[in-house]
């Protein structure tokens, strides 16, 4: 099977509260949190930019004007931001987040990172196959999610039985706006359109 080229246009999801981070988060949005000497977001933004991609999509919710001015509009890194904003105490979950941000995103298929966690992954050799609608990065499951979300047979995404381990999502993924077709506006988290794919 083919595949198509890497993505030009990235989504970071930066609408959340960051309740598990409380009272850190309180004052400040969890993405604009320091790790290792600047913010989480910052060091997706700068593994973005090395990795070609030029057009950005962040959304926002929680504090987000303090994310807008910590930013701008991504010029120090030979990028271009726009943002897709919530509103204070409105944020739309992941799957209405994306849904939200989609003419902002364009036609193409796109990378979508949650802006609290950090990785290493290098973004340029994500992509989707010809034909699908959505490529997810699994990993190892944490001690918190010991059975983990899905389970992963011949490069394809199944539930994962209740008697067996799987995979953790990551957070890191590719999507066809596509994938996105038949959601209406609103709330929405994503593993419902996840499981209806399946």
């Amino acid at each position: 099977m083919s595949r198509m080229p890497a993505p030009a246009t990235a989504m970071l999801l930066a609408a959340g509260r960051g309740e598990r981070m409380r009272p850190l988060t309180d004052h400040t949005p969890k993405p604009l949190l320091p790790v290792g000497g600047k913010s989480l977001i910052v060091w997706h933004i700068e593994r973005l930019a090395a990795a070609g991609i030029h057009e950005l999509v962040i959304n926002h919710a929680h504090l987000g004007q303090q994310i807008e001015q910590a930013l701008g509009d991504g010029a120090r890194w030979g990028l271009r931001i726009r943002y897709s904003r919530e509103g204070e105490g409105k944020a739309l979950e992941t799957g209405g987040g994306i849904r939200r941000a989609l003419p902002l995103l364009g036609a193409k298929p796109f990378l979508v990172l949650n802006a609290d966690i950090w990785s290493d992954l290098d973004p340029a050799g994500l992509r989707l196959a010809d034909g699908d609608l959505a490529h997810l990065v699994m990993v190892d499951n944490p001690a918190h999610h010991p059975l983990g979300d899905f389970c992963i047979d011949e490069g394809v995404v199944h539930y994962r039985p209740e008697d067996a381990a799987g995979y953790t999502y990551a957070g890191v993924g590719v999507f066809s706006p596509g994938f996105f077709a038949d959601v209406g506006p609103g709330k929405l988290a994503l593993r419902p359109l996840l499981d209806a794919a399946i």
